[in-house]
């Protein structure tokens, strides 16, 4: 009996488990090399490890710590990596982590999440696996995947399914809705990439508004708000799972780049949130969106492919020039010629994708068409940021949040799961709608209105696109000076390489081309009766499929994976072996050659001035541009115990190592204390002080301070460094006074806390961004522990939430096995 009940099962769902297993084949074929213990050679990877030096060196034994040295002097490892071991998503994505090699374990998610969107969407599974790879291989997912946006695409990956839970709630299956809402939002903030996750929420607010709408127009409100409340309760449950995570970036963000500025006077930035510009920076270009249709309608990638046949190489070998060396200088002329600062490639969504597209704005009825168009809409004119700004403004400057996010184009990841979803309802309503001859009519109209966009850039390009830069006279300028050709020479270059981007254009145009007459070629002869229902999907799956995989081939392929110890990892150089000679456990070391707020190299091998975050101190970020923007500040170096500066011998490329004689060590005494109204006055004040002698204190600190007359003799005394770990240094002082303490130390509030002979004392910020203390006169222990409150209590907060959310999938289990058992019980007495 149970042998036969099994094998009922297994009939009935034998076609998820095919497609399940196509799945899982894509993925070992795709990403091979993954699975031969190869890894992508990311440069975000690889820059990102250099700020995880001191926390892996810890994990290594045993050790959790929520606070490194390793960047920037100081800051808190909450958004670089924290374990959050209570919260029971971070379970999960071990178990995925440790299952497959990276990327296949993200793109499975990918794959079945949003299989599970397009199953609860009521579309026959072959057409739910077309829906699940078109996203996946959507090029925008490959190619964060190969720049090692990982923990980005992670997010995206939970798209459909939120979505999905937030569906079924609507639809009144309310406790598996809130279930699967509650799992997945909890994983997709779990993925920590709030940007995405804020996307998602924002697609999510127009989807309730309009179900409010539909739901007051039919007067179905009871429902409605009742779904509403299944929903807040679900997203409430996931928050208490990432209590952990979420308490800690609250907190973290209010002081990092995102953050409310310090500066008035010498600050051109925004009082709250990223500068406009730095936001901005990758903005879609409004007629970039062709490349949805056309890859390589813009060119595609920055980066330069050597092609000895190019336009390019045979203008330089008839100049001249020898074979290898045209194709050399060829292949370091960008073909990409929109106006981002560079692309690793497109926004592509695939020629077919687009012609079911545009059948489903003709064919597709009811509320989630005008939902998904809205959210379409929405998503481009947000992605155009400074190239369309009257609506990217008006969210910048009043939307909440919205101005703490960069890349403004990422939001078309959002945008092109709904343009897939629209698609695909399309083809449902061809396989459910009987009115075949009005259904062949509208598709003709989407062949005519997607093919012709695809003859014209094939025909006439000139007509809509330039393949020019906005900069264009000055790259001819750089040939001029590169080259040291004349002007008439440049300017056969700079032709060339147009006539390349307009060549690789018309290519592209013509192979989409080709994609969308087999995309309808297929669709006739199922709506001509000369396809069964299943052979069109399969067939339309593997359409897609290959048309999509051929173009992400070209911004990932197995060139892109190395071996483990062939990545590519800052080199110790012999100027970082001569420091590193130093036993100091805590000296800081700053890289002149490089620049501060992007330096890899130097975090991988010392703890250092300068490092990658893109959640770095505000009060750093201030720092560095008031005293490092023209001349390097020693005094700035000299209080953050900057002890070694590496510079170039005599602008060679041999590096070499100084002591800074400015150096003040781990902790000082000091004869004198300065009071300041505000932030600007305490970075007026440092920018020319004796950092060993003087310190300068916000007068919000002054309580903290007894001492009310300063005298040489006061800074006489010892204090100094005994024990380091980065969340807790302790120190020992002598001295026959009081005195105030200046540590070498990033003040940070929320979660530092000092200690003198085990008994908790206040410290205060001096120096713009250093601790301080008042210390009494005598022997002491003083240490200090960084223990936030923020990530304990938050984790305690987050067992709770995840024993919740257990409870309730558990719950869920076991009411939809006695469902099953109900139904069949049912259909046996019908039976009877």
């Amino acid at each position: 009996m149970k042998k036969r009940k099994m094998k009922d099962w297994f009939r009935q769902n034998r076609t998820h488990f095919l497609i399940g297993t196509l799945f899982i084949a894509i993925c070992f074929v795709y990403f091979n090399p993954s699975f031969l213990g190869k890894s992508l050679g990311q440069n975000d990877v690889t820059r990102a490890q250099s700020t995880q030096t001191e926390i892996n060196e810890y994990k290594k034994k045993g050790e959790t710590i929520l606070w490194t040295n390793q960047i920037h002097a100081g800051m808190p490892t909450f958004q670089i990596w924290a374990p959050y071991p209570n919260n029971v998503t971070t379970w999960i994505v071990n178990a995925i982590n440790y299952t497959f090699p990276k990327p296949t374990g993200t793109v499975l998610l990918l794959m079945f999440g949003t299989y599970l969107l397009f199953s609860v969407l009521k579309l026959k599974p072959w057409l739910a696996g077309l829906g699940a790879l078109a996203f996946t291989f959507s090029s925008y997912n490959i190619i964060l995947l190969a720049a090692g946006h990982a923990n980005q695409v992670f997010a995206i990956a939970f798209f459909g399914p939120v979505i999905a839970g937030i569906i079924l709630i609507f639809r009144k299956e309310y406790l598996l809705g809130t279930a699967l809402a509650a799992l997945f939002i909890a994983l997709e903030i779990r993925a920590n990439h709030l940007q995405m996750t804020y996307y998602l929420m924002l697609a999510l607010l127009m989807f309730v508004i309009l179900e409010a709408y539909h739901a007051f127009k039919t007067k179905y409100t009871k429902d409605f708000f009742k779904s509403i409340g299944c929903a807040a309760f679900a997203t409430l449950l996931a928050v208490t799972v990432n209590a952990s995570s979420l308490w800690s970036t609250y907190d973290y963000g209010k002081e990092t780049i995102r953050g409310k500025s310090n500066l008035t006077q010498q600050n051109t930035e925004p009082n709250t949130g990223l500068p406009k510009d730095y936001a901005y920076q990758w903005s879609q270009g409004v007629k970039e969106c062709l490349t949805f249709l056309i890859p390589n309608a813009y060119g595609g990638s920055s980066r330069g492919h050597a092609n000895p046949e190019s336009n390019v190489a045979r203008t330089l070998i008839g100049l001249g020039a020898a074979k290898d060396q045209a194709a050399n200088i060829s292949g370091s002329l960008s073909l990409y010629w929109g106006d981002k600062p560079f692309t690793e490639g497109p926004f592509y969504f695939g020629a077919s994708i687009c012609f079911l597209f545009t059948l489903g704005l003709l064919i597709v009825q009811g509320r989630m068409k005008w939902w998904l168009l809205a959210v379409i809409i929405l998503t481009m004119l947000l992605s155009f940021g400074r190239n369309w700004p009257f609506l990217s403004d008006l969210f910048f400057d009043y939307f909440p949040l919205y101005n703490k996010f960069r890349a403004v184009e990422s939001i078309l990841a959002l945008g092109s799961l709904c343009f897939i979803m629209l698609a695909l309802l399309a083809i449902n309503e061809v396989t459910i709608n009987f009115d075949k001859l009005i259904l062949l009519r509208k598709s003709k109209i989407a062949l005519a209105v997607t093919g012709s966009l695809c003859l014209l850039i094939l025909v006439i390009p000139d007509l809509i696109l330039s393949f020019k830069t906005n900069d264009h006279i000055n790259f001819i300028a750089q040939i001029k000076q590169a080259y040291g050709v004349d002007n008439d020479i440049a300017q056969s270059i700079g032709n060339a390489l147009i006539a390349d981007r307009k060549a690789a254009a018309q290519s592209d145009a013509f192979r989409s081309l080709i994609f969308i007459l087999i995309g309808f070629g297929l669709l006739w002869a199922y709506l001509k009766n000369k396809l069964a229902v299943t052979s069109f999907s399969v067939a339309m799956l593997f359409v897609v499929l290959i048309d999509l995989w051929s173009v992400d081939k070209r911004y990932l392929s197995d060139e892109n994976f190395t071996a483990q110890v062939d990545v590519e990892l800052p080199q110790l150089r012999e100027v970082d072996k001569q420091i590193r000679l130093d036993s100091d456990p805590n000296y800081k070391v700053i890289d002149l050659t490089q620049n501060i707020l992007s330096d890899s190299n130097t975090p991988y091998f010392h703890k250092s001035i300068g490092g990658y975050s893109a959640v770095r101190l505000k009060r750093f970020e201030e720092l560095i541009a008031v005293n490092f923007s023209e001349t390097i500040n020693l005094n700035i170096l000299g209080m953050l115990n900057t002890k070694y500066i590496i510079t170039a011998v005599d602008k060679s490329p041999l590096l070499k190592s100084e002591l800074n004689p400015s150096a003040c060590g781990h902790a000082w005494f000091v004869s004198n204390v300065k009071y300041v109204k505000n932030a600007d006055q305490e970075m007026a004040a440092i920018k020319n002080f004796s950092p060993k002698n003087e310190a300068i204190v916000h007068e919000e600190f002054k309580h903290q301070i007894s001492l009310k007359s300063w005298l040489p003799t006061l800074s006489k005394g010892i204090i100094k460094l005994v024990s380091y770990s980065p969340d807790h240094l302790v120190y020992q002082s002598s001295s026959t006074s009081a005195n105030i303490a200046i540590f070498s130390e990033i003040y940070y509030a929320k979660g530092w806390k000092m200690l003198i002979d085990g008994v908790e004392k206040p410290y205060f910020r001096a120096n713009y961004i250093l601790r301080a203390a008042q210390i009494p006169a005598g022997n002491h222990n003083i240490e200090f522990v960084f223990h936030p409150n923020s990530y304990y209590t938050g984790e305690k907060i987050s067992l709770a939430g995840s024993f919740l959310l257990m409870i309730l999938l558990v719950g869920v289990s076991v009411k939809g096995v006695s469902r099953t058992k109900y139904i069949k019980i049912e259909k046996k007495d019908e039976q009877n």
